[in-house]
Order: C-alpha cells, then sequence, then structure tokens
C-alpha cells in the first residue's frame, strides 16, 4: 500500500509518496541537508508549465512550476515560507497550475517524517 518514507544519509533527504519496492511515486519532497530549499514533485499530467498557486491552511504561496518526466512537475519552496510551515503543521496541501490541480496529504501518523524532513532542510 501507499506510505510515506522518508531517506536521509549521504546526499539528498527525501521524502516519497510511494508503494515500496516499486516504481509508484505521488509525491516527493527533496532538499539538500540545511538549505532550506525543498522541491516538491507531483504527479499533475494534464498541466502546462506555467506558475503554481499553492496553500495550506491560510497560508498560500506561488512559485514556477518545471516540467519533469512521466507526466510530474516539480515546484520549488522555501521551509522558512509560511506555507511550507502551515504544510508541516496540518500536513495537507493543495497545489493548481491552470486548471489542473491535486493535494499533497500527509495523513497525522507520518506527520512526524513531514516535520524531520523540515528539521533537516532548514538551514
Amino acid at each position: 500500500g501507499w506510505t510515506w518514507t522518508l531517506y536521509e544519509g549521504d546526499g539528498p533527504v527525501v521524502l516519497a509518496n510511494e508503494v515500496p519496492d516499486t516504481p509508484q511515486l505521488r509525491a516527493t519532497l527533496q532538499c539538500e541537508p540545511g538549505s532550506s530549499a525543498v522541491e516538491v514533485s507531483v504527479l499533475l499530467p494534464d498541466a502546462q508549465p506555467g506558475f503554481a498557486r499553492l496553500s495550506a491552511g491560510a497560508a498560500t504561496a506561488t512559485s514556477e512550476a518545471r516540467p519533469e518526466r512521466e507526466g510530474r512537475l516539480g515546484v520549488p519552496l522555501r521551509t522558512d515560507h509560511p506555507l511550507f510551515s502551515a504544510f508541516a503543521a496540518t500536513g495537507d496541501m493543495t497545489l493548481a497550475v491552470g486548471e489542473a490541480t491535486t493535494r499533497v496529504i500527509v495523513p497525522s501518523q507520518h506527520l512526524p517524517k513531514l516535520r524531520r524532513f523540515s528539521d533537516l532542510c532548514s538551514g
């Protein structure tokens, strides 16, 4: 089944919404430790590159959405932005590019992994 897995060690820190031991990924968050810069990658096959509108709780942000492979979009965020703080607190973030929208949801049992990810990435 789908789960959230935190990968830390040498190299980038990655939090992945995946089916373990398969190539199936819904979303990933990746950073270099201490950089405060996170790349959120989501499966959004109908979206075109452009600007993404993000929201979590009452916080909002706009960031450039860049195409990646296999229908994925990458969106950069900063861990010191109020949007990322709200996402780390609630585990719920909406990302929209044009008419295409998706939600990144980290269930409560996995919120400690999201907060650990945030701590490792923050500079």
